[in-house]
């Protein structure tokens, strides 16, 4: 037997999801700082990190990471935020999340398969890698 979410849950879940994929570092960090999971994630494994990374916040992207979020979480389909960030051509969130501790050889393809896929060479480099 599953129980129904609390209909102020869900509310409360999509409106810090929706603070992700908008850049609201600020107010995102007061509600992790207040009680909301850093991993909070979505129903497709999207964690805040991803979010945020996605829409190209870095800022936000390092106030959830500063909070204890995991620069790895990879979301259902196995795709990390730095892998995501490679394919977008986000160098400044790519920098945030390796300066979180990303690992460019996380995820399917990680970072590093990204990297090589679109020749980007000088982010090989970053990595430490060729």
């Amino acid at each position: 037997m599953s129980e129904t979410p609390d209909p102020e849950v869900i509310e409360l879940a999509s409106k810090v999801f929706d603070l992700a994929r908008t850049g609201d570092a600020e107010t995102l960090a007061a509600y992790v700082d207040a009680g909301v999971p850093a991993n909070l994630t979505n129903d497709k494994g999207d964690s805040l990190v991803m979010l945020a990374a996605y829409h190209g916040h870095a800022e936000a992207v390092a106030a959830l990471l500063a909070r204890g979020a995991d620069a790895d979480r990879a979301n259902d389909r196995g795709q990390t935020p730095l892998a995501g960030a490679v394919f977008k051509g986000e160098d400044a969130i790519v920098r945030a999340l390796l300066a979180g501790g990303a690992n460019p050889e996380a995820g399917t393809p990680s970072a590093v398969d990204t990297a090589r896929m679109f020749g980007k060479a000088e982010l090989l480099e970053l990595f430490g890698t060729r």
